[in-house]
């Protein structure tokens, strides 16, 4: 127990400039607290005191803004920087030196019964809003880029980004075009953008429709100009 603690907390000095010392990071960092609440949650689920377990969680997502489920399995030196936000569902697995950001959620897409949680390979980092939902696996060295939504198995070593998320580099090679965060497909802005495009088919229609019909009109008025011709000149 104390050598994961001892990693734990090498895990932030390693990964975060601002700790300053062991006790900044034991007294004032969430995250650290969120993992040592959970390793007691944890401790307790396994032993089938499911009612002590989930309280422990709960105590520990009302102390740090960060939901992790007792029943999830998490490795060493896992490191939550800032942390609000955070969901960890109860079949994830989450191997060692992962960094996991605020806002990211390892959750299920509410299909899926028994393994329905992602398992999460070593050095994988999940930016912050990262979504990945499923019981698929994330491979090792992996790169979740901010907002991104994972729906399917990644491969080792590479970096995905988007909605929903794709890769865009394997093996630090560059698959396609990879995505800047200012890039990352915005699903609303593309609802809007087919919105305009059905408005514009539709007025182009309305437009000829109304063409169509002036000239069906015109054509009218120019028959009863005829018949009216004709009219007069039987009466003549």
């Amino acid at each position: 127990m104390f050598d994961r603690i001892k990693s734990d907390i090498k895990a932030v000095f390693d990964r975060d400039p601002a700790a300053r010392s062991v006790w900044e990071v034991i007294f004032l960092y969430p995250g650290f607290h969120a993992i040592l609440i959970h390793r007691l949650a944890h401790w307790l689920w396994v032993r089938k005191f499911y009612f002590l377990g989930r309280l422990v969680s709960h105590l520990g997502r009302q102390l740090t803004g960060i939901e992790i489920h007792p029943g999830a399995k998490i490795g060493k030196g896992v490191f939550i920087d800032h942390g609000m936000g955070v969901v960890i569902g109860e079949t994830a697995e989450i191997g060692d030196n992962v960094t996991i950001y605020q806002g990211a959620t390892l959750g299920g897409t509410g299909k899926e019964k028994g393994k329905r949680h992602p398992t999460i390979g070593n050095n994988v980092v999940i930016s912050a809003g990262a979504k990945v939902l499923g019981g698929f696996k994330v491979g090792d060295n992996v790169k979740i880029g901010a907002g991104a939504v994972v729906l399917r198995e990644v491969p080792s070593n590479t970096t995905v980004v988007g909605v929903p998320g794709r890769v865009v580099v394997h093996n630090g090679v560059r698959v396609g075009k990879e995505l800047d965060h200012g890039d990352v497909p915005d699903p609303e802005a593309e609802m809007l953008k087919c919105l305009l495009r059905t408005m514009e088919h539709l007025e182009a229609k309305v437009e000829a429709l109304e063409t169509e019909v002036r000239r069906l009109e015109a054509g009218q008025k120019e028959n009863q100009g005829e018949t009216s011709g004709e009219k007069q000149e039987e009466t003549a």
